[in-house]
């Protein structure tokens, strides 16, 4: 079964001719690759619902259809968070920068983007209120500037950590995709 929120164009890696070798430029795509962490996260989550689904399977079989159907609602929601999680990430397109959390979706227009940065900062580990000293790819926006304005990608979230070279991809990937269509 494709999961295509899972992949990356390749295109992007392969072509040096052009910064934005895509011919479509209007779809949404994540321009790096979900960190193994979270794919892991994510497999963890998949396991975890497959049993949930055997007991509610068991419990259809034995018990009550209340009960199962209760269990069975619980593995849905279990599968539905690790496509949620996996889905996480910064998206862009010719229209602006998309970024998705596991409850909410902030789309910036690239008009209202100044511009898109890295800096060395304070940053969250793996989401948690624990900061330690990382990099972050920041938005500074013409409405709001860069007070208060979360980080896009940091170096210790579960798609970077240990992975810097993969975050300066990344990050260079997005900031070419600002320079283009930022201007104005």
């Amino acid at each position: 079964m494709p999961l295509p929120f899972l992949t990356v164009d390749r295109t992007f890696e392969a072509a040096s001719d052009s910064a934005l070798p895509y011919d479509d430029r209007e779809r949404w795509r994540r321009p790096y690759r979900p960190g193994p962490w979270r794919v892991a996260v994510a497999a963890l989550c998949l396991m975890l619902a497959s049993f949930v689904l055997f007991a509610a399977v068991l419990i259809a079989l034995t018990g009550s259809a209340s009960s199962a159907g209760t269990v069975f609602a619980i593995a849905l929601v279990i599968i539905v968070g690790a496509l949620r999680l996996l889905r996480m990430g910064v998206w862009v397109s010719g229209r602006g920068v998309r970024q998705v959390g596991f409850l909410h979706t902030r789309t910036v227009p690239w008009e209202r983007v100044v511009t898109v940065r890295t800096l060395q900062q304070p940053v969250r580990w793996l989401g948690l209120p624990r900061t330690v000293q990382g990099q972050a790819l920041t938005l500074v926006r013409r409405d709001r500037g860069a007070q208060d304005a979360p980080p896009l990608l940091t170096t210790h979230g579960l798609d970077f950590l240990a992975r810097v070279s993969a975050f300066d991809r990344a990050a260079g990937a997005v900031q070419v995709w600002a320079a283009e269509y930022a201007r104005g």
